[in-house]
């Protein structure tokens, strides 16, 4: 029988800034709705759109979050804990169970999260390992289906040491493709590992300067404009743009619809698609965990207290892998 405590520590912003806008505070422990489970915390990963919503930019996120402050002032989504409390209709999980996914204002000691978007924690995986996984290894999951590929096919992922491309990288490899990392000098052994067959170190060449074409082109960083990166693609491959920051392009939701409009009207080998979190998915990634195919490129391990440290790191855009908030 476990006793939940009635108050708990997060870290929490009460106004839109950068990573110093979050500090620790007491808030109440959430009540599970009746398709909930509460969580005991123990591990939770940050993304780049936790930046993003901490900043309260793109302007347009404010218009779901809260016009001149956030109405939730708790940042966080990947989580893996252990079950504390289930709601009135939850029929898949009980008190104790180990598990990870998608979670809200997961920043915190405890947090909420729907039953069905959250999986069993895989035996001999680590809870930051598996929290970790959940948004970036979904993406990449979720990209890679836009253009399958396999043997023969050809790969670039840019921004392979960051948290998707890291990952984005292993499936592809086990996929049988031959892939081409980019990132810099310091992360270029990571890549490798991780891999990748060949890296190309974007400080001191371009990877536009390739003769190499491919199948699949995986840009987590919108450095170069999606015309000129789809040129490199092969007759049948296809240019996934993927990032939030401002490039050549504009911003997250310009480069969406610039690279549908040239998808579908102007018939440019650009491609998009959404990630969204779901138990079979989730279930495909902790089998991945498991039989090894699938490991983390682990930046940065902080605690709860230096919450927005890790906020930090992420906002850096300097992180090898993924930034993780452990929760004793």
């Amino acid at each position: 029988m476990t006793h939940t405590p009635a108050t708990m520590t997060a870290v929490m912003h009460h106004h839109y800034g950068e990573a110093d806008v979050l500090s620790p505070g007491t808030v109440p422990v959430p009540t599970p709705g009746p398709r909930d489970v509460l969580l005991r915390v123990k591990a939770t990963a940050l993304n780049p759109a936790d930046v993003f919503l901490t900043r309260g930019k793109p302007a347009v996120v404010r218009l779901g979050l809260g016009l001149r402050r956030p109405r939730q002032t708790i940042r966080g989504s990947d989580v893996a804990g252990i079950v504390e409390a289930v709601g009135a209709d939850v029929t898949q999980w009980r008190v104790g169970d180990e598990v990870f996914g998608e979670g809200r204002a997961t920043l915190a000691e405890y947090a909420l999260a729907a039953e069905d978007k959250v999986t069993r924690i895989p035996a001999g995986i680590t809870f930051e390992a598996a929290a970790a996984t959940t948004m970036a290894g979904l993406a990449a999951l979720h990209g890679l289906r836009v253009r399958p590929v396999g043997p023969g096919d050809k790969v670039l992922v840019i921004g392979a040491s960051g948290g998707i491309g890291s990952f984005a990288v292993q499936m592809a490899a086990a996929a049988g493709a031959t892939v081409t990392g980019v990132c810099s000098s310091g992360n270029v052994q990571a890549v490798l590992d991780l891999g990748a067959h060949r890296v190309i170190d974007y400080t001191s060449e371009s990877v536009l300067d390739t003769e190499e074409r491919f199948d699949l082109i995986f840009d987590n960083v919108a450095a170069d404009r999606m015309l000129a990166l789809e040129k490199l693609t092969t007759a049948t491959g296809v240019l996934l743009p993927n990032s939030g920051e401002p490039g050549p392009d504009g911003g997250a939701l310009a480069r969406v619809t610039k690279a549908a409009w040239r998808g579908k009207v102007l018939r440019k080998r650009i491609g998009v698609f959404y990630s969204s979190p779901n138990q079979q998915d989730l279930r495909a990634l902790a089998d991945m965990l498991t039989d090894g195919s699938l490991t983390v490129l682990m930046d940065t391990m902080f605690t709860l207290s230096h919450g927005a440290d890790a906020m930090q790191r992420v906002a850096s855009r300097h992180a090898r892998g993924k930034v993780v908030v452990s929760v004793p």
